[in-house]
């Protein structure tokens, strides 16, 4: 009987633990925070709910978005654009992804040094998963390509 309480306290004071650490996981998440598409199509909404109308329709999976506010299972999102919108949060994921930038094609170097070898060029509006970024240069992978781009030519990186 001792051991049974025992073990009973014991799942209590885990459980209670568990409740009390909850809200500070949820505190990191709030926002804001940055997470991708992870379905081929996610409708973008003028409110928290799916009787709001539709605003604008995403056709691009791993496109990356800024969180910027929670609200129950809906997230207010910001695009590569700057438009801003409410999404189902099950249609978005905690990758990270970047989308080249700017004018013109950006250089895929080697390494994160500006004078190592250009492997590729991307045009804007490539997407990939977004590595380490330091020193001005972020590690992207796009496909099987891996290199180092200028952290200025993407869209997703640093604090969201």
């Amino acid at each position: 009987m001792g051991r049974t309480m025992a073990k009973f306290g014991l799942a209590a004071l885990g459980w209670s633990l568990a409740i009390l650490a909850a809200p500070a996981r949820a505190q990191v998440e709030e926002g804001p925070y940055w997470a991708s598409i992870r379905a081929e199509k996610v409708n973008m909404r003028v409110g928290p709910a799916e009787t709001y109308p539709i605003d604008w329709v995403y056709r691009r999976p791993q496109l990356p978005l800024r969180v910027m506010r929670r609200e129950e299972g809906w997230r207010l999102v910001e695009d590569p654009d700057g438009s801003r919108g409410w999404v189902l949060g099950r249609f978005l994921a905690r990758e990270r992804t970047a989308i080249v930038i700017g004018r013109g094609l950006a250089a895929m170097h080697v390494s994160d040094e500006p004078g190592s070898p250009v492997e590729w060029r991307l045009e804007p509006g490539v997407i990939g998963t977004l590595g380490d970024c330091e020193d001005g240069w972020c590690r992207l992978a796009v496909g099987e390509r891996t290199g180092y781009v200028r952290a200025d030519r993407l869209w997703g990186d640093g604090e969201p």
